[in-house]
């Protein structure tokens, strides 16, 4: 990433930790094509691991032809996202639970943040659909070695910042990137139409 942009936004923000629910919010200019403009809901991150799935990067997949079970459950586009560059023949369900839903007393989710959990694919999604505002599907997963992650942030490839329901279940006109850019503090907002490669503008 081009050290003027890196620099920019780290003197611009006080930096978060990452944490489970939390998002990494690819900076102006990264360099890398796979992640450029990349919204990663971190999913686990400690000590040993770190990965998480991509709320930016929707495919033409529909979620009807490789989970059928669960397309009912899926908000729309019904469309399966593209979580990351690992594990294409896994799937992630991420859930955006009813306000009254206690995410601790239903065996089928695992608290992420405020609303947000992560689903158990095994469940029965009759079970798990009266519980749901909203539900998002994804094809693999972005991870990190232990350390990596750390050392991105400290090279300002990537900031931390909360995740809302509303993240995760974006319309699919929605740029999520450029709307998380906004609602951070100044200098930020100004990059939130930045786009992924310089000659696009």
């Amino acid at each position: 990433m081009s050290e003027v942009y890196s620099d920019r936004l780290f003197n611009g923000m006080e930096r978060a930790e990452p944490a489970p629910g939390m998002l990494l919010v690819a900076a102006p200019g990264m360099q890398s094509e796979e992640f450029a403009r990349s919204v990663i809901m971190l999913i686990e991150h400690d000590h040993t691991t770190t990965f998480g799935v991509n709320l930016a990067y929707r495919t033409d997949i529909a979620v009807a032809n490789v989970l059928p079970e669960w397309a009912e459950c899926v908000s729309k586009p019904q469309a399966m996202y593209l979580g990351g560059p690992l594990a294409h023949q896994s799937a992630v369900g991420v859930a955006v639970t009813k306000p009254e839903v206690d995410l601790v007393s239903r065996a089928h989710f695992n608290r992420l943040a405020n609303r947000i959990a992560l689903v158990d694919l095994t469940s029965d999604p009759a079970e798990v659909k009266p519980d749901l505002s909203g539900m998002r599907m994804f094809i693999g997963y972005s991870e990190w070695a232990p350390g990596q992650l750390a050392a991105e942030i400290e090279r300002g490839e990537w900031f931390v910042a909360p995740c809302l329901p509303s993240d995760v279940i974006a319309a699919g006109n929605v740029d999520i990137w450029g709307d998380v850019m906004r609602r951070q503090a100044m200098p930020l907002p100004l990059f939130a139409t930045f786009p992924a490669e310089l000659g696009e503008n």
